[in-house]
């Protein structure tokens, strides 16, 4: 392990040394994740994940380049090549978001499971690839299901897997935004009920999408993913990242308090 630390921070300075103010990008965001982030068609509205409209809390001009796609983990989506299409695409000055660890832990599905030991590998090489391509990585942990135990508080699912997240944050000096603390705190104050309108909770014949309804926890619909946008943009603006200059101060397009029957920013 020692010598991946050694080669990241070789490549990070290399990167560094390479790109000069002059010769760096604007700064772009791309997005690597789950079916909590990914971007959907419109044919399968309400369903949407946070890195659909997090471009709607951006300044005019910023590029946001959503790469999630559902039912992938850190292994799968390395094992289809999916991270190589995503590095090909990096240019120097970019920031990179990364979240999984949801199918990470489906051990019932071998092609998508990683233990938190494999996890980790899986995101260090990601953290790794990126520094050494001039890009800036941040780590977002797994953000919350509706799930809430006997007192009324949200658990956290996927506990082990943001604790890699928060020790090879620290360990490799890397970015973290803490979706899976910020999601809780803010389902816990709206309650059970409170929050089940931000995830895929449908009504029989509501959407033409879901004749027969839904009953799903984990996935958001338009209003949650919004929200949940908000607060990956909110934590964005703090880290010493070049994107943290393209969130907006106000974000009225994350902050509705009902959905718009569309997948636009306004």
């Amino acid at each position: 392990m020692r010598i991946w630390l050694g080669a990241l921070a070789l490549l990070a300075s290399t990167a560094q040394a390479q790109t000069t103010p002059q010769e760096a990008a604007p700064p772009r965001i791309l997005v690597a994740g789950d079916s909590t982030v990914q971007t959907y068609d419109v044919v399968h509205y309400p369903q949407a994940g946070w890195g659909q409209f997090l471009a709607c809390g951006m300044k005019p001009g910023a590029v946001v380049l959503n790469r999630a796609i559902g039912g992938r983990s850190t292994k799968s989506f390395i094992a289809e090549g999916r991270w190589d299409r995503l590095m090909a695409e990096i240019k120097p000055g970019d920031t990179v978001l990364i979240q999984f660890g949801h199918n990470d832990a489906t051990k019932a599905k071998p092609e998508r499971f990683a233990d938190p030991a494999m996890f980790r590998d899986n995101l260090l090489r990601m953290i790794w690839q990126s520094r050494g391509a001039g890009a800036n990585p941040v780590l977002v942990t797994p953000v919350a299901r509706r799930n809430f135990d006997e007192a009324g508080k949200s658990k956290a699912d996927f506990a082990d897997y943001s604790a890699v997240m928060r020790e090879l944050a620290a360990s490799t000096n890397t970015p973290l935004i803490d979706l899976e603390g910020a999601s809780r705190n803010m389902i816990d104050r709206m309650g059970p009920e409170g929050a089940r309108k931000f995830y895929m909770n449908l009504a029989v014949g509501a959407y033409p999408a879901f004749p027969q309804g839904q009953h799903d926890d984990t996935h958001f619909n338009e209003l949650g993913a919004r929200a949940m946008a908000n607060l990956v943009a909110e934590q964005l603006a703090g880290l010493s990242v070049p994107a943290a200059s393209l969130v907006m101060a106000q974000r009225p397009d994350l902050e509705r308090k009902a959905a718009l029957g569309t997948y636009a920013c306004h």
